[in-house]
């Protein structure tokens, strides 16, 4: 039964990807708004869902190695894996706004987190680790300001040639919602069916987390972004992985801080470090190689530095 519901839930995520990524370009195109801040907002909100569900519901039973785990290593393999992946498979544009404005934000967001939740180990504050509900409300005001910043600085591009298969925001519309149900119900298939198998396996619940759980919750960000670069929407695919990674921190665990305070006492420094070096990666990407483009040979540095860390936590178990 857990095999056929991780295939349920894998179809439910290819075809809701496919969805997803026609209608939020139709979208873009008819609302005169920039593939890329569609896929940092609405697509990156949608398929950011799972995780949201996961680590609010940790917080909620107390479980803090299971919420901030889960987007830590879900962060990680958006950056690494997926991005990675995305850029195997299509080179993914890169623009000057790309380079100077949102890979550093999202730098910034991630070292945050990490001075942040890590404040004891870091900087030598406290008695312990700990993200509270004063740092979870700063943290949901300051992603309600950058998703204002985004739709202000907008500039909107023209889309490459391409058939216009859909003819009106309606039909739009009701395919990204449709999509995102299916990624969103899809990708929890997905998470219940692997976490039964992995919690009758023994593992503990910051490897469950930062493993399967944060794997599985990634999948609508794998194929969206995986879809969006074979038809050539690489803006699309790059702002859905941004987008994703700064609602991951701001929102999902400044949402979870405030429900209860979080003590990550099952990360440590490596893993907060595979997340601000994941972040860090990408921004470099745009000064290195081609600069408008990450290309297919830092594609595979990625996917090659998230191997390394997860040979490192399975070593580590």
């Amino acid at each position: 039964m857990s095999v056929l519901l991780l295939l349920l839930g894998l179809a439910l995520v290819v075809f809701g990807a496919d969805f997803l990524v026609d209608g939020a370009s139709a979208v873009a195109r008819r609302a005169g708004i920039s593939e890329f801040v569609i896929g940092l907002t609405i697509v990156g909100f949608g398929t950011s869902c799972p995780e949201l569900v996961v680590s609010v519901t940790g917080a909620l039973q107390g479980n803090a190695d299971i919420a901030v785990g889960n987007v830590v290593g879900s962060n990680a393999m958006n950056v690494l894996l997926i991005l990675g992946l995305t850029a195997l498979v299509q080179p993914v544009a890169i623009t000057a706004s790309n380079r100077h404005r949102d890979m550093p934000i999202m730098l910034l967001v991630s070292f945050l987190l990490l001075f942040a939740g890590m404040n004891h180990s870091v900087l030598g504050i406290g008695n312990e680790d700990m993200l509270s509900r004063v740092e979870g409300i700063v943290f949901l005001i300051l992603f309600v300001g950058y998703i204002y910043y985004c739709f202000r600085s907008d500039s909107p591009q023209e889309s490459p040639a391409a058939e216009e298969k859909i003819r009106s925001i309606p039909l739009a519309v009701l395919l990204v919602g449709g999509g995102l149900a299916a990624l969103v119900f899809g990708g929890r298939l997905f998470v219940d069916a692997a976490e039964d198998i992995a919690r009758a396996l023994g593992l503990s619940d910051k490897f469950i987390a930062v493993t399967i759980l944060a794997g599985g919750t990634s999948l609508p960000e794998l194929a969206t972004s995986v879809v969006a670069a074979c038809k050539k929407r690489g803006q699309l695919a790059l702002g859905n992985i941004i987008g994703s990674c700064i609602f991951n921190i701001l929102l999902i665990l400044g949402c979870a801080a405030v429900i209860s305070p979080l003590h990550p006492a099952g990360l440590d420094r490596v893993d907060m470090g595979v997340l601000a070096g994941s972040a860090i990666l990408l921004w470099l990407t745009s000064y290195t190689g081609r600069k408008d483009r990450i290309d297919r040979f830092e594609g595979a540095g990625m996917v090659l530095c998230f191997i390394a860390y997860y040979a490192w936590l399975f070593c580590h178990l």
